[in-house]
């Protein structure tokens, strides 16, 4: 496995290379916002919490924990309802895990058919949040259940510039940038052409 360099920073970088739980939430964070944005968040969330786990995280105070994610700079543009979605995870990993988030690729063996189940009972992640994460695990985390490429579909194949799964360095973070730019303009002109 080398380097992770989602943030192409590497105090966040290591922090989710070192923390299965704050790749997690940076996967969760992963919407309507710049990827290494969302991936920078556990890292404000460790820099003011002290650490990014399960546990703590379930057992904070709510109002708190909204509070300590809005803080500027921001773990997200909307901070609110992504704090509580941070949290509803952390409470899902604990009452299901034990607050161990490897369970969820590691107990009782699973293929990557089971992992993508199990992402996509999570809260925040539906179907294609958890094929790039599991493409992710792949391709960059070293968990590599049989069938994971097949289970993560497009994003699970070699070669592909797709999603952060992809992201090694800032020539593929542009390539992938471009990529999700091409299925934006794609989806944009399929809508308009249906009106």
């Amino acid at each position: 496995m080398g380097k992770l360099q989602l943030v192409q920073d590497p105090e966040a970088d290591a922090l989710l290379e070192s923390n299965p739980f704050a790749l997690l939430v940076g996967m969760l964070l992963d919407q309507q916002i710049p990827m290494e944005t969302a991936f920078a968040g556990p890292k404000k969330i460790a820099d003011r919490l002290g650490a990014v786990d399960a546990r703590e995280i379930a057992d904070h105070n709510p109002d708190e924990f909204i509070a300590l994610v809005s803080q500027t700079p921001a773990i997200h543009r909307f901070p609110g309802s992504m704090g509580k979605r941070v949290q509803d995870l952390a409470r899902a990993i604990v009452d299901e895990y034990d607050g161990d988030v490897t369970a969820l690729w590691t107990g009782g063996d699973p293929d990557g058919k089971e992992v993508l189940r199990r992402l996509k009972r999570l809260p925040g992640f539906g179907d294609q949040k958890a094929r790039i994460f599991l493409a992710l695990l792949g391709k960059q985390y070293g968990v590599t259940p049989e069938g994971w490429r097949e289970a993560a579909g497009d994003y699970g194949a070699a070669g592909s510039y797709m999603s952060v799964a992809d992201v090694v360095d800032p020539g593929s973070l542009q390539k992938v940038r471009t990529y999700k730019k091409q299925m934006k303009a794609a989806a944009k002109e399929a809508k308009t052409a249906k009106s």
